[in-house]
């Protein structure tokens, strides 16, 4: 048993791998490059890992690619943006013509128990649902891009980027020049929520309309809840800290639409309106704090999930001593769930601090010492999967780059390949250890 899981980690890790590795070579190639020189294949692979990570973090302007390299990035943030359950589905149900056990089991810690009598119709669905949303995006956008005699090419890469959480643009100043446009800003801002929630809600929420349940799930209802508290607060803090500062200038209504865009896409998207450096400290602060929190589950959004910090905050909050789970509007958060919560914060603290001191040793030892909050920032971002920057990604040296290519790589793909359920059998003992007496607070 611990052999197969074994092996269908390495199927995972190897997939992925495989995807970047192709879209490097594809990348890296003079067709897909018109920029000054021959593309660097560091940068050729940073970029595909940003793409399948759907990052969006970048070394070289994407504007600088060709058609075809631009049609390249576009593929592979729809490879990756599909989102982990979708290939780890895929790859359970499809060859197999039927889920077994253990399948079974791997799968539904991820898509909640539908999957587990629903395999390829849930697939069907995540197809469907993504072409149908992205399709809308592509005809929303050229309403704007199409009247600029841009071609309609434009429209689906940023529908795609933006339903992907990707934040890749074709634009060298991202969205920066569509700060006051309401199609753009709203168009992009709904494909970013629509991809953050996670399939499993937004067919939660379409059943519910129509009438084919009578009341959302829990999960669903955790989700939507949390990350209407999360976008609300982060619109509100920004608007607050930036009314005067990067807002200056703006109405009243673009201030408030600026700053739900610079809300919501940390969330985990990258796009950008007004340049992130302009941002004041606070603002730099709240940004990170989004961008590690991430989406939701089961979505193409990275980032420790909203489910996860509501679980947390609950802990925090709701913890009774003595009581083995955590109790919330009549329904019971166990202590298998919370173990897997703070499982999942510890690692992507371990691995942020990790590749923050590596960058920060590797930036010294060539002379170029980075301020910390801006190394913060970037690792976050590429470990969040967001793609926001505060402009030194493209100084960064090799070692760096590769350190930050890793940070993307296990903080969309490691971590949940990590926290894959373990399956095998358990033999039960007929003793426990002594328990351990440790002082908290």
């Amino acid at each position: 048993m611990k052999i197969r899981i074994g092996r269908d980690r390495v199927f995972l890790l190897g997939y992925f791998l495989g995807i970047i590795l192709l879209g490097s070579m594809l990348l890296a190639l003079p067709a897909a490059w018109k920029g000054d020189g021959r593309l660097r294949y560091i940068d050729a692979l940073f970029t595909s890992t940003s793409a399948v990570c759907v990052t969006g973090l970048i070394t070289v302007d994407t504007a600088l690619y060709t058609r075809f390299g631009q049609a390249v990035i576009m593929c592979l943030i729809q490879m990756g943006g599909l989102g982990l359950i979708t290939f780890a589905t895929l790859y359970l149900a499809l060859p197999r013509r039927r889920i077994s056990i253990i399948s079974r089991g791997l799968i539904s810690d991820y898509s909640l128990s539908e999957v587990e009598y629903q395999p390829k119709r849930i697939i069907s669905s995540i197809l469907g649902l993504t072409l149908a949303i992205e399709g809308a995006g592509m005809l929303l956008l050229n309403i704007r891009f199409g009247k600029m005699g841009l071609p309609f090419f434009v429209s689906a890469f940023h529908a795609v980027s933006a339903f992907c959480n990707a934040g890749f643009s074709t634009f060298s100043d991202n969205l920066e020049g569509f700060v006051f446009d309401p199609i753009v800003n709203f168009t992009i801002m709904g494909l970013i929520v629509s991809g953050g929630i996670g399939f499993i809600v937004m067919r939660d929420v379409g059943k519910t309309l129509s009438k084919k349940k009578n009341h959302l799930s829990y999960h669903s209802i955790v989700v939507l809840q949390t990350t209407a508290a999360l976008i609300v607060a982060g619109a509100a803090a920004i608007l607050v800290l930036e009314y005067n500062a990067a807002f200056k200038g703006m109405t009243l209504g673009q201030k408030i639409m600026a700053s739900l865009f610079a809300s919501i896409t940390p969330r985990t998207a990258g796009f950008d309106t007004v340049l992130p450096s302009k941002f004041g400290t606070g603002s730099i602060l709240i940004t990170m704090l989004l961008m590690f929190i991430g989406a939701s589950p089961a979505s193409t959004g990275g980032g420790i999930k909203t489910t996860t910090f509501f679980i947390l905050i609950m802990t925090a909050f709701k913890y009774r001593d003595g009581a083995d789970s955590v109790e919330f509007r009549g329904r019971s958060i166990n202590g298998h769930t919370i173990f897997k919560a703070v499982g999942v914060v510890v690692k992507g603290i371990v691995i942020v601090l990790t590749s923050v001191i590596l960058i920060q040793v590797f930036e010294h030892a060539r002379g170029n010492p980075l301020p910390t909050i801006e190394v913060l920032y970037e690792v976050i971002s590429g470990f969040g999967t967001v793609g926001l920057s505060l402009g030194i990604t493209s100084n960064l040296c090799d070692a760096s780059k590769m350190i930050l290519i890793f940070t993307m790589f296990f903080g969309r793909i490691g971590l949940f390949a990590m926290a894959l359920p373990k399956t095998g059998r358990k033999i039960e003992g007929y003793a426990s250890l002594p328990g351990a007496d440790l002082m908290i607070g």
